[in-house]
């Protein structure tokens, strides 16, 4: 799929809708979870909620948290003698982003995305008795999260629950308490999944790369454009689909109404029309538009949050490294994320671990 196909589809909702289908293979599902299933103009009431407890000014305020969990794993990272970077850094550094975000423990976020997984495998393995029981718990899960999170009177111009709680209670608003909570749900597995998949591309190729891995620890102010290249290369999704509403022409092809359509973002990242030399990590990339957050009304809420994630999390690294190497195989995930789920490393200590530049 052309990057030109990708980026017209994202933005027709009314043409390519996603609540027909959202993923490929198609995954049968008792009920709609909010956004991801819903279209505009549906979709639009749960962003405008959604959209400002991500804004880059409200993840700013979250900031000192993930450092704080940055410095810890990477000093422990350091310190195990048989260390794997996705197990001991990527997993809990993004249980503990998400759980900062949501305002609850840091060890339920972990039991989220350890559940989380489980649930993918068994859609791998077309395991329905596995799907629904995973699925229950994190239905669960998000009640406990609302229900918490609305007891402590948060803002809900900052808190996500809260905010859906808000909006639930108007009657003039579709947005139910069972929504709510189905959005909660959408969002504690989405969350943690992409930012883990997209952090164990950059370490594998880091590590492979001695002299970018080098560079950037030298030159830590070019970070932010490096995530842009990693984001290029390693988009963590390409499972997403649309459905056609009408019969429509896709690059010359006949797409028929009801036909799914697979979204390749990792394709569009690659379309050489677009990218010069695109399977090459060009550091300084001009004009990098690349699609890993997605575009449209179904555009990542979580940019920011995810690029800050990615920065502090190198920058953690980098700075407390003298070098480090791949240790053995690298495992890959296999859906709904596409990056790495196990990259066992040999580091060689730099810098104390506490001592982490601030951009």
């Amino acid at each position: 799929m052309t990057y030109d196909d990708v980026v017209q589809v994202t933005r027709d909702s009314e043409t390519f809708i996603t609540s027909v289908q959202n993923v490929v293979p198609h995954v049968p599902r008792s009920s709609r979870r909010p956004p991801l299933h819903f279209d505009p103009p549906e979709h639009d009431a749960y962003r405008a909620i959604i959209d400002p407890v991500l804004r880059r000014s409200a993840v700013r305020n979250h900031e000192q948290a993930f450092r704080r969990s940055a410095r810890e794993l990477v000093a422990n990272l350091l310190a195990s003698e048989d260390p794997d970077y996705c197990r001991d850094f990527a997993m809990p550094y993004v249980a503990d982003c998400f759980a900062a975000f949501l305002g609850v423990p840091s060890e339920l976020a972990v039991r989220v995305r350890e559940i989380g997984v489980r649930y993918s495998f068994a859609i791998q393995d077309m395991d329905d008795a596995v799907i629904g029981e995973a699925s229950a718990e994190l239905y669960e899960i998000a009640e406990q999260i609302y229900r918490d999170r609305i007891s402590t009177s948060a803002d809900p111009a900052t808190d996500l629950a809260a905010g859906l709680h808000l909006a639930a209670l108007d009657p003039n608003n579709h947005i139910t308490e069972l929504s709510a909570i189905a959005t909660i749900r959408q969002m504690i597995v989405a969350g943690m999944g992409a930012p883990q998949a997209v952090l164990g591309s950059c370490i594998v190729h880091l590590a492979q790369h001695p002299g970018l891995q080098e560079h950037l620890r030298t030159h830590p102010e070019e970070l932010p454009a490096a995530i842009e290249e990693f984001l290029r290369l390693y988009a963590p999704y390409r499972v997403f689909a649309r459905t056609a509403t009408r019969d429509v022409q896709l690059s010359g092809r006949e797409i028929a109404a009801g036909e799914p359509i697979a979204l390749i973002f990792p394709s569009a990242n690659r379309d050489e029309t677009v990218f010069e030399h695109p399977d090459e990590f060009i550091l300084k990339r001009p004009a990098n538009r690349h699609l890993a957050f997605g575009r449209g009304a179904h555009r990542c809420p979580a940019a920011s949050m995810g690029r800050t994630e990615l920065l502090i999390a190198l920058e953690a690294l980098l700075s407390a490294t003298a070098s480090f190497r791949l240790a053995g195989d690298v495992e890959m995930m296999n859906w709904l994320e596409y990056g790495p789920r196990s990259v066992p490393l040999h580091l060689e200590s730099g810098q104390k671990a506490g001592d982490i530049i601030s951009l």
